[in-house]
């Protein structure tokens, strides 16, 4: 009998070098990792490591300069139904209700949209009764929940999440993790999730993967070991400001990049 294998994405020596109008930016330097069936993981590091890169690179969305990022053993090439993706900002059209805007991925792709997890989604979530509304009367905190509906109106096995909770107040943002958890328990979607907040990313994860400046690389692994379900009272336990200490620690004695040090040479 065959056992499915426990990774469910592999990135294998991702590479990335991309043209701008200053010159060639080396983002990515042979990152390689594994992300297992049904785990929730984040990615850190100082701003510019190539965080986001690496994200949509998972997503199809970026091509890499070498290397390889599979999903259940196949390559990604291109946008794949199996991946959701929830960006930094909601992208709802202003001009479309709620409800039209989560049907919009069906109409651009030919498919009849399932309204029924739709409707179960939004309630999930708490937008039950705003589907009539339009983006602008929502707070971004509800707007990010009809993201998150959006992203898993396909039922997709891994969901990518390029931190999208940065622009919320601290109280919604709080509400937001919660929910995101408490999805993540029901559903045992694979997550894979950027954040800037070191709390956010132990409260959330089950391993915290610190990335290098750039060009960015896999510096270390943190395996994040508090029961779930957790509260958030645990952010102020003695034993969650020690790992997020040692996780900001390891980020603050990454070597800076190539670039960056010949920069602050020249000063």
């Amino acid at each position: 009998m065959n056992h499915p294998s426990p990774i469910k994405l592999v990135i294998d020596r991702a590479t990335k070098h991309y043209e701008t109008r200053t010159g060639r930016v080396h983002a990515l330097d042979n990152v390689s990792l594994h992300v297992g069936h049904h785990e929730f993981v984040s990615l850190v590091g100082p701003s510019g490591c190539g965080k986001s890169t690496l994200l949509w690179s998972m997503a199809g969305l970026h091509d890499l300069t070498s290397g390889e990022i599979r999903l259940d053993g196949v390559p990604i090439h291109g946008p794949n139904p199996n991946i959701g993706m929830i960006f930094q900002d909601a992208n709802l059209l202003p001009w479309r209700s709620i409800q039209k805007n989560l049907e919009f991925p069906f109409e651009i792709s030919g498919k009849q949209a399932d309204r029924q997890r739709l409707t179960d989604l939004m309630e999930r979530v708490g937008l039950g009764a705003f589907g009539s509304k339009m983006p602008r009367e929502l707070s971004g905190g509800m707007q990010q929940r009809a993201s998150i509906v959006r992203a898993l109106s396909f039922d997709p096995s891994v969901l990518l999440m390029d931190e999208p909770f940065g622009a919320l107040d601290a109280f919604t943002r709080d509400e937001m993790n919660m929910l995101v958890e408490e999805i993540w328990l029901e559903t045992r979607k694979t997550i894979v999730f950027i954040t800037h907040s070191i709390p956010e990313a132990v409260f959330l994860s089950d391993k915290v993967h610190v990335m290098s400046a750039r060009p960015g690389r896999l510096a270390k692994t943190f395996t994040i070991d508090f029961p779930r379900p957790r509260a958030l009272d645990i952010m102020e336990t003695r034993e969650f400001f020690d790992v997020v200490n040692t996780i900001k620690a390891e980020i603050q004695h990454q070597p800076a990049s190539p670039r960056t040090a010949q920069a602050g040479a020249t000063q």
